[in-house]
């Protein structure tokens, strides 16, 4: 069930109020030349309708509004607070079609499902998804030739669009798949709405709901079949990766007591780098140089904190500083890491087992493997356990720079939690790493930032270099470095002066990084490999504020 609103000031009503109603755009389709339907209750299997909301304007907040286009249909996103609720709504709207058209378009659809149902377990089945499609594209077509026969070719191609994702894909699910502000995407059961986690507002409640627990079973078992997973009431958990690089676990009732669920993990469209972490305040320049300087000298790093403070995000940050003429390693659960296309990157993911318990690929088997492939860098998505951090370890000692994550939430905990069971490491290993770079998210405000730069000295204690001022927000310098810029000095020969001017010169490009907007992966990728190859020419840029090319 899809409700959606949008926001229009009463002019009739007394002061101070407004009523949220819908708006038909002027781009609607209109359907003519047709009997008149009459309107029944929605079937079982319906997925959108259309609701008036009214409500004193005094009770609602807009929080952000904007458009994008999924599979060929125009979207509005509306996010608002709403007095009575406590989370923001997140308001989905598909702003071309009519409440008429809507009518039609379900009656064609029954019809299409009627006609080809066989045809759906064949899409589900086969491997070859593409041919079968057609089938139901040519059926659409006649279809919407037959209830539609005025419509231009923009409005066929439209109706074909809308028809395909209600009938073919997830529905709705589809729309939200297409926001790319959006990270999660969880469907509890069929008596409450779909939730989202948007980058910027936390977790949000749409107006979308499913109809029933049997459709949301279906989905989850659609997906599964995509994946070569199985979910039935003997094996009622499913964990798949999608071919795009989303996560999906799916849970069956009676395990999830209130009914079944679905909660798709969505792969980054644009990922985080280094200019959107400055510009959204997440870290400061200053400390941006320290890891950019301890990355450019092989500095092994561990990215830590608690759940959803952007640890993964960071670490793709820390990937943007990779010099070009190196190669590099990834091994993930879930692809998450994004690297620019012209450096020498081998990602690589684990796999689960099949259903008789075979063909599973851990991350200490990629691990152990990837040591053989000649790797200058190692990114791990996560250590979880004692034989991977071994693993990790001993890639260090043997000249490999290794960059991982671990759930800790601050440096001090970071030492504990990798010297205690269950990971375990001997404490005397531990200043293989060099430093620790802590991620934070502000449980009052949910602000994600930089809580923590420390490096760790020879006798394993760590010392904290930069720390969040939490109260004002900002990153302050709180010890000297005694290890981390030694290292560096002893394994490159430059004196501190020599140093303190690197970093330098590494917050200008910074500041003008920031400035220009450079702000994708491959963009900012193009910087550092001209900084590392030819640096003289990029800081002339930066001094005189220009983009590369121009």
């Amino acid at each position: 069930m899809l409700k959606h609103f949008s926001f229009k000031k009463n002019e009739k009503s007394s002061a101070g109020h407004a009523e949220i109603k819908l708006k038909e755009p002027k781009g609607e389709i209109k359907v003519t030349g047709l009997p008149p339907i009459q309107k029944k209750e929605p079937a079982k299997q319906q997925i959108s309708e259309i609701s008036h909301v009214n409500v004193r304007k005094e009770d609602v907040k807009a929080l952000a509004t904007y458009n994008f286009v999924s599979d060929g249909i125009p979207i509005t996103i509306n996010i608002y607070k709403k007095r009575g609720e406590f989370v923001p709504i997140y308001d989905v709207s598909i702003s071309s079609i009519s409440k008429n058209t809507e009518i039609i378009l379900e009656k064609i659809r029954e019809e299409l499902t009627s006609q080809v149902s066989l045809g759906m377990v064949d899409i589900l089945a086969t491997k070859d998804t593409g041919i079968i499609e057609q089938r139901f594209v040519d059926a659409i077509t006649t279809l919407i030739n037959k209830h539609f026969p005025d419509a231009d070719e923009k409005t066929t191609n439209f109706l074909k669009s809308y028809l395909i994702q209600r009938s073919l894909g997830l529905g709705s699910i589809e729309i939200l798949m297409d926001d790319i502000n959006l990270e999660e995407i969880a469907v509890n059961d069929a008596q409450e709405p779909v939730w989202v986690y948007h980058v910027k507002l936390g977790w949000l409640k749409t107006n979308i709901m499913l109809a029933s627990e049997d459709q949301i079973r279906h989905y989850s078992t659609m997906i599964g079949r995509r994946v070569g997973r199985q979910l039935t009431i003997l094996e009622p958990l499913m964990d798949a990766h999608l071919k795009g690089g989303d996560r999906v676990n799916a849970t069956l009732e009676p395990i999830s007591v209130a009914g079944n669920t679905i909660t798709l993990r969505k792969f980054a469209a644009k990922p985080w780098t280094i200019t959107d972490f400055i510009q959204d305040g997440t870290i400061s320049t200053e400390a941006a140089a320290l890891i950019w300087l301890g990355v450019q000298y092989e500095l092994s790093t561990l990215i830590s904190g608690g759940t959803a403070t952007g640890k993964t995000s960071m670490l793709n940050v820390v990937a943007n500083f990779f010099p070009p003429n190196q190669r590099v390693i990834s091994i993930e659960d879930t692809r998450e890491i994004q690297l620019p296309k012209f450096l020498h990157w081998v990602p690589m993911l684990t796999r689960l087992p099949n259903p008789e318990g075979k063909g599973e690929v851990s991350m200490l088997d990629l691990l152990v493997n990837s040591l053989r492939m000649r790797p200058d860098r190692i990114i791990v998505g996560e250590i979880r356990r004692k034989r991977e951090a071994e693993v990790l370890f001993e890639a260090i000692h043997t000249g490999h720079s290794v960059y991982a994550t671990v759930h800790a939430n601050d440096t001090r905990e970071t030492v504990t939690r990798l010297t205690n069971p269950p990971i375990d490491i001997p404490k005397t290993m531990l200043p293989a790493i060099s430093m620790i770079v802590v991620q934070y998210r502000n449980r009052r405000t949910g602000e994600r930032k930089t809580f923590q730069i420390s490096e760790i000295l020879p006798d394993a204690e760590p010392n904290v270099l930069i720390q969040l001022d939490i109260k004002k927000g900002v990153l302050r310098k709180v010890a000297n470095s005694k290890a981390l810029l030694g290292t560096i000095e002893m394994f490159t020969g430059f004196t501190g002066s020599e140093l303190i001017r690197s970093l330098n010169e590494k917050q200008e490009v910074l500041k003008w990084l920031v400035k220009n907007k450079i702000n994708t992966v491959n963009t900012v990728g193009r910087v550092m490999a001209e900084y590392y190859t030819n640096k003289d020419n990029l800081m002339d840029y930066v001094k005189r504020n220009k983009i590369l090319g121009d």
